[in-house]
């Protein structure tokens, strides 16, 4: 979007409209922590005391203690532990968050994979208490990882451009609905198997990327929340305007005298007139991208939809 991805990741936190290089960054950032961090309590023999922290990040599925640990369902999604789960788990969210941020724009990627990882986190705690299959090992099961949350952006992402094409080592070009589908049948066939939790959670995950992307393209943004939490932050850690003090000498004797005002710019002004497109027209730019792909779109359309995802 601004460069390379790793100037974009270097950068991620400079630009507001970057929310695919946060994620990443965010993800990356806190895996090396933990990495580091996990590396020298072990060799100072304090193993015992890592897993204690760790655990107080992981979301665990026995309700009573979830309740106890809420904030976990935001954490977990942004934990790893193998070199090989973060791997694959950034390579898919970049593949895939690309094309849903270049259709949507940033913020409605990240309302897609925040609200992924809540909706597979909620699914994995539903399941693993109402089954009786995990009723032995309920009260000692957590789960971490990224993996709700990518799958919420790769099914929100062929829900949405189903017909793009992806070109994949020794397939050739294949539809990324192919993908998706392929990725969500084998979600299911190992939810009874040792990762239980994790494949519950991609199912839960991949459900709330297609019923997001379908209520959007309805004109309903189930993402609200998320962007005003989002904006909250924004204005928390925005700078405050420096205040100029300015001194102006009476045109009569007296005492002198000053007055302090903040330093503004002028509005900027365009010779053109905006044109903004409204929500019926984004619906019916978002059915023609999923029915004939975003090639298709006019350059008028592709302008329209820039513009509406900046918002």
């Amino acid at each position: 979007m601004y460069g390379g991805l790793w100037d974009n990741l270097k950068n991620a936190f400079k630009h507001s409209d970057n929310s695919l290089y946060k994620i990443l960054a965010i993800n990356l950032l806190v895996f090396f922590t933990v990495l580091v961090f996990r590396v020298f309590m072990t060799f100072a023999g304090a193993g015992t005391a890592y897993k204690t922290g760790i655990n107080l990040l992981m979301m665990p599925a026995d309700i009573p203690q979830f309740l106890l640990q809420p904030w976990t369902i935001i954490t977990y999604m942004f934990l790893h532990e193998g070199i090989f789960h973060i791997l694959f788990n950034m390579l898919f969210l970049y593949w895939f968050g690309l094309l849903v941020h270049q259709y949507l724009g940033s913020r409605k990627l990240a309302n897609l994979y925040i609200l992924g990882g809540i909706a597979g986190g909620l699914f994995y705690l539903l399941i693993y208490n109402i089954s009786p299959l995990f009723s032995e090992v309920l009260a000692t099961s957590k789960m971490l990882g990224a993996s709700a949350g990518v799958y919420a952006v790769v099914v929100g992402a062929a829900t949405l451009a189903p017909n793009t094409t992806f070109h994949l080592l020794l397939l050739g070009p294949v539809k990324i609905k192919y993908i998706a589908i392929f990725y969500v049948v084998i979600a299911f066939a190992n939810s009874i198997g040792s990762n239980a939790g994790g494949e519950l959670a991609h199912l839960g995950g991949a459900a709330l990327g297609f019923f997001y992307i379908w209520q959007l393209q309805k004109g309903n943004d189930w993402g609200r929340p998320v962007q005003a939490v989002g904006r909250f932050f924004e204005n928390l850690f925005r700078n405050t305007p420096k205040v100029k003090v300015s001194y102006r000498k009476k045109t009569h004797s007296g005492p002198s005298d000053f007055t302090a005002s903040k330093v503004s710019k002028p509005a900027p002004t365009s010779s053109k007139p905006q044109m903004i497109a409204t929500q019926d027209e984004i619906d019916q730019i978002l059915d023609k991208i999923a029915e004939k792909g975003y090639e298709a779109l006019s350059k008028e359309e592709k302008r329209k939809l820039f513009e509406f995802s900046k918002k």
